[in-house]
């Protein structure tokens, strides 16, 4: 059986025009189809879906669009590229937008709690609200994503201005829908400099199911500075096919066949592979891949629902990437216990401080070999792949 792959998108990364042509004319044509896969072990993340081996640096970008592509397809759904029209003003503390495509137009607003004294300043996208403490210099995005898409059950699929835009029938899920509307607040940022934000220092969180969507958006989103999702569980830092191993050895433990009955926050693209995870061309490691090189810290908490072997073997395989990257201090996940669902333990605030201050703020901070989780999560279980060293 192959899978057929839609292609509408996929954005580019940010560097200086000849560069950008050169390493786009040296990518292979993104497979139209590939080949269905039926394994408990993590995809390779440095070999192509045609079977090449990735060696170098300009490869892996290669590769991450392949993993793109594959993700909206079975998994995401499209993530469409900016709009026509995207303007914006800003008044007081309120950052209106508005984006228009195909004659169709639709607004919304962010507020912005800014430091004290002379900006612009770096700012961390809050999906809802933040639940973890964002230090004086760090000016605060409060981003309404159940506006943008509905997550209110089954029911909600395909309700919000994201879809008042593409069309109620659009393949994206909810985290999807989420993403493209932090990408318009950073247009919006861009193009307002009276904001007082640094669109270069953006990081973006969200806690529980937006920690889903704040992750969805570190990787789709390639001007975000640092990811930061919290207890993002499965959907989010945890592996589907390592998710699937614990739930079989009797944990209680979210599953991709649990969530796709729960909520929109997917595809309904994913409906036909969320009981057979083993089938799906990527996993969530390589969710973390895409967010590199750029920073990456993922927050998690020992709950047995959130899985946390299965979230810290799966970012263990994550970071493998930033390793073979050269990269390595440029992502880590900290997971810790005994504390309430959505609350930050202060035993985390070390790890979170020392990334807000390296990738937002542009101090010198320590940020390596931060692993932390519980003890027999260990990803060589789940990987038969070596990570190179790419050059």
């Amino acid at each position: 059986m192959k899978y057929s792959i839609v292609l509408p998108f996929l954005a580019t990364t940010v560097l200086a025009a000849p560069v950008v042509e050169q390493r786009q004319a040296a990518c292979p044509a993104i497979p139209s189809s590939f080949p269905a896969v039926n394994s408990a072990k993590l995809p390779n993340p440095f070999k192509f879906f045609d079977g090449t081996d990735v060696t170098t640096k300009a490869q892996f970008e290669c590769r991450n669009k392949e993993v793109s592509a594959a993700m909206q397809l079975q998994e995401l759904g499209d993530f469409p590229k900016k709009p026509s029209s995207v303007t914006a003003t800003f008044s007081g503390s309120s950052l209106s937008i508005t984006s228009t495509e195909g004659g169709k137009s639709v607004s919304f607003a962010v507020s912005i709690k800014k430091p004290s004294g002379t900006g612009p300043f770096p700012a961390i996208i809050a999906y809802g609200a933040a639940s973890i403490p964002v230090p004086a210099g760090v000016a605060t995005i409060t981003f309404n994503n159940d506006n943008i898409g509905q997550q209110s059950g089954g029911s909600s699929r395909g309700k919000g201005l994201f879809f008042d835009l593409y069309g109620s029938g659009h393949s994206a899920g909810a985290t999807t829908a989420w993403a493209w509307g932090v990408d318009r607040v950073i247009d919006a940022l861009e193009s307002t400099p009276d904001a007082g934000i640094d669109p270069k220092r953006i990081g973006v969180t969200g806690c529980s199911r937006n920690g889903k969507g704040a992750f969805v958006a570190a990787a789709l989103v390639n001007r975000i500075a640092l990811g930061l999702p919290q207890e993002s569980g499965s959907g989010g830092a945890a592996c589907w096919r390592i998710s699937d191993s614990e739930k079989a050895k009797g944990k209680n433990i979210q599953t991709s066949g649990q969530i796709v009955g729960e909520n929109v926050w997917f595809s309904a693209r994913f409906n036909s592979f969320s009981t057979k995870s083993s089938t799906l061309a990527t996993d969530h490691h390589q969710l973390a891949g895409l967010v590199a090189p750029r920073g990456l810290l993922v927050i998690e908490n020992e709950i047995d629902w959130l899985g946390p072997v299965s979230t810290t073997a799966c970012m263990k395989a994550g970071r493998l990437i930033y390793k073979a990257l050269g990269v390595p201090d440029n992502m880590g996940f900290t997971g810790s216990g005994n504390h309430n669902h959505c609350s930050f333990p202060s035993n985390q605030q070390t790890e979170l401080t020392a990334f807000i201050n390296k990738f937002l703020l542009k101090q010198d901070a320590n940020t390596g070999g931060v692993e932390k989780g519980p003890s027999g999560a260990d990803a060589a279980t789940y990987i038969d792949w070596t990570a190179p060293t790419l050059t």
